[in-house]
Formats: C-alpha cells, sequence, structure tokens
C-alpha cells in the first residue's frame, strides 16, 4: 500500500482555481468527461501543476473514472469532487 501524500492548503488552493479555470467553459451541464474536453486549453494534454503535484487532464480522467456523478449542473459543483476524489484516491 502506497503512503497518503498530504499536500498543503496552499497547493490545493491552486490546483482547485487551475481545475475551476479550466472547466469553466464547459458547456453545463456537462454529462461525461467527453463533454469537458473542449473547454480544456490544450485539449487532453492539458496539465494542471502545483508544488510537486501534476496531472494531464487524461490522467485526471482515468485516476478519478467511477468518482465522479456526472451529470453537473457547475462548475463548482464538478471542481468539488474532483478534489474529493483526488483525495480518495490518495493523490493529494
Amino acid at each position: 500500500m502506497r503512503p497518503r501524500m498530504r499536500m498543503s492548503d496552499d497547493v490545493a488552493a491552486e490546483l482547485r482555481e487551475q481545475f475551476r479555470t479550466a472547466f469553466e467553459g464547459a458547456d453545463f451541464p456537462v454529462t461525461d468527461q467527453m463533454d469537458l474536453v473542449p473547454a480544456l486549453p490544450n485539449g487532453p494534454g492539458t496539465r494542471f501543476e502545483a508544488g510537486d503535484v501534476s496531472f494531464s487532464a487524461m490522467e485526471l480522467a482515468a485516476n478519478l473514472d467511477g468518482h465522479q456523478e456526472f451529470p453537473y449542473e457547475s462548475v463548482d459543483e464538478l471542481v468539488d469532487d474532483v478534489m474529493a476524489a483526488l483525495e480518495a484516491e490518495g493523490l493529494l
């Protein structure tokens, strides 16, 4: 079993803001992960980085499968679930 990382509040806040900025342009409500791709500045290759944490959008999609509960009506609802799922998976 891999030890869980505990990130600083600053890293969590920075990631949250990056996710919000990247996904806020999606056409809400979104019904699946593919609805988010057009909003990403570099498509599936978009990277989210803060401190020692780094994920591509594709890595996020793979790691969070099963945690997300589509549809999402707002960017804040989506980002809250992304952050909770990263924590649940021990990735933060």
